[in-house]
């Protein structure tokens, strides 16, 4: 207390860091009391698995304690992979928002070569990578139209060897992960090998790697936070609990853009209709991941990864107004949620700022106004990729990374319109059984990788069939 007092750390960091220090105090003494026994007989009860998120150990409680306090007031250095995405802007807004707090010394682009121009002349960062070498030539001539000095330009790489020298830049303390696809796994690893926090909204890393990606986290003391919404969401619902009191994990959904569509209709579905989500704003993959609700089928393997729940621990339930982001159950069945408007930038400020609470001047959720929440059960016939989801989930090994990777490829093809809006399930549930005679149990990097691209081909190989069963002429 005298240590926080003499560095004058304003009042509403005091309090919290004080509530952060009871959780843990109460922990500690209450196994200590006990001797441990109820703690044992609970987690013997509700058992976890290994998971990436840090929570549910004394230990993790502890190291929440100890960066709340040593943390507060102190700059964080971020690695950004994928800036000029969805995930990529929002965390430059709050950036923006919070010099103070948060700088980019290191970012990797795609082909959006004139943002990633006004992304260097903002914000400065030490190390910049882009996709296409022959682009540079390019992005150097807008540098210059801009009048930004040779001396203020960063080094510069390319490539995916360029992102993974992003991701492991020796100056970041934490990655944000927001390459989608699978494209995020290997940089990522890197990320990981070279001791840097993940904030991670890359969730493929998890559901294609996570037999091989939990176990670096912890040979490495490395601590993954979730930056997408209901993951973040979970996570902050989950400080302070106590080793073993979680039960079950609660997503919901928004339902996508068929939310209302009847099932019949489905078979006259186009791009434009899958790219329209009634409440979030996101990229074109995600935003029809989310239309075939194949997005929250992903987020139950991911939360299976994230947290250490058994599947059957994990439920779905469509919440069309996105209030409640997620929700966990208590062993004494206590179900607590966290709530916001539809906004990405708060799970992103979170990851990159826990433990602590970083002020801002954001829109408070109202209450009043959002008058109604309606909650109902998923409609699996409506919605075959999420019992698709929980069959590779249960099944473990290389099959997530096959369910993932015929998703991707499946769901790229119909933006592209060479798929129909039915054939992305029919095609992944084809794709699976394929990998049935090749599949591992305990696969490595090198595996999974391996698999990732079988998929992505096996789906190009059943893409004819699928066609004719649904009588699409592409």
């Amino acid at each position: 207390y005298s240590k926080l007092l003499k560095r004058k750390i304003h009042q509403p960091m005091m309090i919290e860091v004080f509530v952060l220090l009871n959780t843990f105090l109460y922990v500690s003494l209450s196994s200590a009391y006990f001797g441990g026994n109820l703690m044992q007989q609970t987690r013997s009860t509700f058992k976890l698995k290994a998971h990436a998120a840090p929570f549910d150990s004394p230990a993790a409680l502890q190291d929440m304690v100890d960066r709340a306090i040593l943390g507060l007031g102190k700059k964080k250095k971020l690695s950004l992979l994928g800036s000029t995405g969805s995930i990529g802007t929002q965390t430059l807004d709050i950036c923006r928002e919070r010099p103070e707090q948060f700088e980019c010394v290191a970012m990797a682009a795609g082909n959006n070569i004139d943002l990633l121009a006004k992304q260097i002349f903002e914000f400065k960062p030490k190390l910049v990578s882009i996709r296409d070498s022959s682009q540079f030539s390019s992005l150097q001539q807008l540098l210059n139209s801009m009048g930004m000095p040779e001396k203020d330009r960063p080094e510069f790489a390319f490539g995916q060897d360029g992102v993974v020298s992003v991701a492991t830049y020796s100056e970041a303390e934490i990655v944000v992960t927001g390459i989608v696809g699978c494209a995020g796994l290997l940089p990522t690893v890197a990320a990981i090998k070279a001791g840097k926090d993940i904030a991670l909204a890359n969730k493929e890393t998890l559901i294609a790697g996570g037999p091989v990606v939990v176990p670096l986290l912890a040979k490495h003391n490395v601590k993954m936070l979730p930056a997408d919404s209901e993951h973040s969401a979970i996570f902050q619902c989950l400080q302070g609990f106590p080793p073993g009191a979680l039960k079950r994990i609660i997503l919901t959904a928004s339902g996508g853009a068929f939310r209302d569509w009847p099932v019949e209709k489905l078979k006259e579905v186009r791009v434009a209709d899958a790219l329209k989500h009634p409440n979030w704003a996101m990229g074109a993959k995600i935003t029809v991941d989310s239309a075939t609700m194949m997005n929250k089928g992903l987020e139950v393997i991911e939360a299976h990864y994230l947290f250490g729940s058994k599947y059957d621990d994990i439920d779905i339930v469509v919440h069309p107004q996105s209030i409640i982001h997620s929700a966990v159950e208590a062993a004494d069945t206590a179900v607590i949620a966290q709530l916001g408007w539809p906004d990405m930038r708060l799970p992103l400020l979170y990851a990159i700022s826990w433990p602590a609470r970083v002020p801002v001047p954001w829109k408070p959720l109202d209450l009043a106004a959002v008058g109604t929440m309606t909650f109902k059960k998923p409609d699996f016939d409506k919605y075959p990729c999420i019992p698709l989801a929980y069959a590779a989930g249960r099944k473990g090994g290389t099959m997530t990374a096959c369910l993932n990777a015929a998703n991707e490829r499946a769901n790229e093809l119909f933006r592209g319109e060479k798929l129909g809006y039915l054939g992305i399930p029919k095609s992944i549930e084809m794709v699976m059984d394929m990998h049935k005679n090749d599949w591992k149990a305990e696969p490595s990097l090198e595996d999974i990788v391996a698999v990732d691209q079988w998929a992505r081909d096996a789906i190009d190989q059943v893409l004819p069939k699928i066609n004719t069963m649904f009588f699409i002429n592409l």
